[in-house]
């Protein structure tokens, strides 16, 4: 039985976010990372849609959304896409910065959040603003090729460092995640020319963790960055039910990396808690 897609543009302050929506039930929300956009779901949708509502969507500044130079709150963002698609609670699914809207969001709006799932997540108020020894060169490279506004280079140096994992050979991922990556990440540098900022939880997320009540599932993959290793780990010790799953041979997309498995382990996570 074929299903009925809905996409559209959802109206906040200083922009418009580009949304798709697809089968019923149980909504689960997914939100991308900082190198994607809402694309990198294609698995997830095919998986999940027949079984729950599926809602992705380009967070603001990536993708197909747009955004004027505002001042703005992405946890206000994803609250205006779950108002618009008329969703009282959802299960929050977010890779990398994405996971870090979930988190923030899951602390600012608790009850409209069922279950909450995390890969490669940041969480705000944790890490070092000091550059590892390790990756001094290959973040070099990355900021030079910023100021040089060489976005085909960047986007490629961002692929290598997030698809590969940091300091991995050219290559260890599939090339089919890396040009994944590389290709969203170019997109959004040439087709986003405005930058919005973005205003952080306060206070942030790290000192607010026994806030999280509901069941969240935490992925990580051990080739990643190091801080994203840390945060996984310290979120597994510091969240009441937490569940916390480590690939050994996949970087920063696991769901890219390994999408059969990531699927399969949300399934039984949304089974094992009754959502």
């Amino acid at each position: 039985m074929s299903q009925t897609l809905e996409t559209g543009y959802v109206a906040v302050d200083g922009g418009e976010l580009y949304y798709e929506a697809v089968g019923s039930g149980l909504p689960l929300v997914f939100i991308h990372a900082g190198v994607a956009d809402s694309r990198m779901w294609d698995a997830q949708v095919a998986h999940f849609s027949p079984k729950y509502r599926v809602i992705r969507y380009d967070t603001r500044g990536f993708g197909r959304s747009k955004t004027e130079a505002v001042s703005f709150s992405n946890r206000q963002d994803l609250l205006a896409v779950l108002d618009h698609c008329k969703v009282d609670q959802a299960i929050l699914i977010g890779n990398s910065r994405g996971g870090s809207i979930a988190i923030d969001s899951t602390l600012s709006f608790p009850d409209r959040v069922k279950g909450l799932v995390v890969l490669g997540s940041g969480l705000g108020g944790f890490g070092s603003e000091e550059i590892p020894p390790d990756l001094v060169e290959p973040i070099g490279k990355m900021q030079a090729a910023q100021e040089a506004k060489d976005w085909a280079l960047l986007a490629e140096l961002e692929a290598r460092f997030w698809a590969d994992g940091p300091n991995q050979p050219a290559g260890r991922a599939d090339n089919a995640v890396y040009e994944a990556v590389r290709s969203m990440t170019y997109e959004n540098f040439i087709n986003q020319p405005v930058e919005a900022d973005a205003q952080p939880l306060d206070p942030p997320a790290i000192g607010r963790l026994a806030e999280i009540q509901v069941p969240l599932l935490i992925f990580i993959g051990l080739l990643d960055e190091a801080d994203c290793v840390e945060a996984a780990k310290y979120l597994a010790e510091h969240v009441t039910n937490a569940q916390y799953v480590a690939f050994p041979d996949v970087a920063h997309m696991v769901s890219l990396e390994k999408p059969q498995e990531f699927n399969r382990i949300i399934d039984e996570f949304i089974d094992r808690n009754h959502l």
